[in-house]
C-alpha cells in the first residue's frame, strides 16, 4: 500500500499525465503536441518510480524523450508537412475510435471492479518474481524478455520497424524539377547512348 507521499505524488503523476496526453490529440499546432507527449513520458517515469520499476523510467526518459520525441519535433519541423489535409478526414474515424474507447473503458471497470472484490491480486501482481529482493529489477526484467516473452518482443520490434517504414513512405514526397540520382540508369548507359561523336568540319571551330 502507498503511504500519505506516495500517494500524493501518484495522484499528482496520474493527473498530469492525463491532461498531457489530453492536450496530445487536442492541440492543433504538432509541436505543441510532441512537447505534450513529452511531458506525458516524463510523468510515466514518475509513476514507474513508485512502482520500483526505475529501469523502466529510465528507459523511458532516455530512450523516448531524450531521442524518439526530439527526433520527431525535428521531423515535424523540418518536413513541413501539410496536418490540414491529414486531419481533414479524421471524422469517418471517429465512430471507429470511439468503439475503442468503450472497450478500454470497459476493461479498465472490469480491473478495478477486480481489485475492489480481491485486494490481494494487486499484491500479488506487485511482486511476481520471488527473488526479486535477491536480484536488480534490470536483470529480473531481461531475463522475462529474453525466455519467456522473447517472441512477442521481438514482434514488438517488427511492428515498430514496419511503423518506421510507413511513416518514411507517407512522409516522403519527390519535388519537380530535382534532379535524383537513378543507380539502374547508371548502370543501364552504354557508350553509345552516353556520348555523342560531333564530326566538325576543319576550319568550323564549334
Amino acid at each position: 500500500m502507498l503511504n500519505g507521499i506516495e500517494a500524493a505524488f501518484f495522484y499528482l503523476f496520474a493527473l498530469v499525465a492525463v491532461a498531457s496526453a489530453f492536450m496530445v490529440i487536442s492541440s492543433r499546432n504538432p509541436v505543441h503536441s510532441v512537447l505534450f507527449l513529452i511531458l506525458t513520458f516524463f510523468n510515466a517515469a514518475g509513476l514507474f518510480l513508485l512502482a520500483g520499476a526505475e529501469f523502466l523510467a529510465m528507459i523511458l526518459l532516455i530512450v523516448y524523450v531524450g531521442a524518439v520525441m526530439v527526433l520527431f519535433l525535428f521531423v515535424i519541423m523540418m518536413l513541413d508537412v501539410d496536418f490540414a489535409e491529414f486531419k481533414s478526414g479524421a471524422l469517418q474515424y471517429a465512430p471507429i475510435g470511439a468503439l475503442v474507447g468503450l472497450i478500454l473503458a470497459a476493461e479498465l471497470i472490469v480491473v478495478t471492479g477486480g481489485y475492489i472484490l480481491s485486494p490481494k491480486l494487486g499484491a500479488a501482481a506487485a511482486h511476481p518474481i520471488p527473488d526479486l529482493a535477491q536480484r536488480s529489477n534490470t536483470a529480473a526484467l531481461g531475463d522475462i524478455i529474453y525466455t519467456d516473452y522473447v517472441y512477442f518482443f521481438q514482434l514488438a520490434g517488427m511492428v515498430l520497424l514496419v511503423a518506421m517504414i510507413g511513416a518514411i513512405v507517407l512522409t516522403l514526397r519527390h519535388k519537380p524539377n530535382v534532379k535524383r540520382q537513378s543507380i539502374p540508369a547508371q548502370n543501364a548507359r552504354t557508350p553509345e547512348s552516353a556520348i555523342e561523336i560531333k564530326k566538325v568540319a576543319s576550319g568550323k571551330g564549334i
